[in-house]
């Protein structure tokens, strides 16, 4: 079963969108005594790289919400849950898809946690596991 745009309500696009630039956003926090503008373009590059039709949903232009949380742990409180419902939800529609945005916010967490072309730190570090157990858990 091949997932189509028409698929998916505005309110599943939004939660893909919010998952994936979520995901960026916590990395651009956990690097907030570094470089969290370098890692955050970094991250969003990536995921404009997108393919598939993850990709297309990804690329359209509209306004994330609530990605601008008073703190990082309110940031994670909406983002971590936000990567397992999106994967939950490509699941259902297609299994292709589902593993297709794993990959890109993989991806993405990967290339924002290299903004400083060295290891990350160990908050980086920490931030990426908890991104990809959130991945992980649906």
């Amino acid at each position: 079963m091949s997932l189509t745009l028409t698929a998916l309500t505005a309110q599943d696009k939004d939660t893909l969108r919010t998952a994936a630039y979520g995901a960026v956003s916590l990395m651009a926090a956990a690097d907030a005594a570094g470089k969290p503008h370098k890692t955050a373009t970094l991250g969003c590059i990536a995921l404009t790289s997108a393919t598939g039709q993850v990709g297309h949903i990804l690329a359209e232009k509209t306004r994330i919400k609530n990605l601008g949380g008073a703190s990082t742990a309110a940031l994670a409180e909406q983002v971590l849950p936000a990567l397992a419902a999106a994967v939950e939800l490509l699941q259902r529609h297609s299994p292709a898809e589902a593993a297709n945005f794993r990959i890109t916010v993989a991806i993405a967490v990967e290339a924002a946690a290299r903004a400083h072309q060295a290891e990350p730190g160990p908050a980086l570090a920490a931030m990426a596991r908890k991104i990809t157990d959130a991945l992980d858990a649906a």
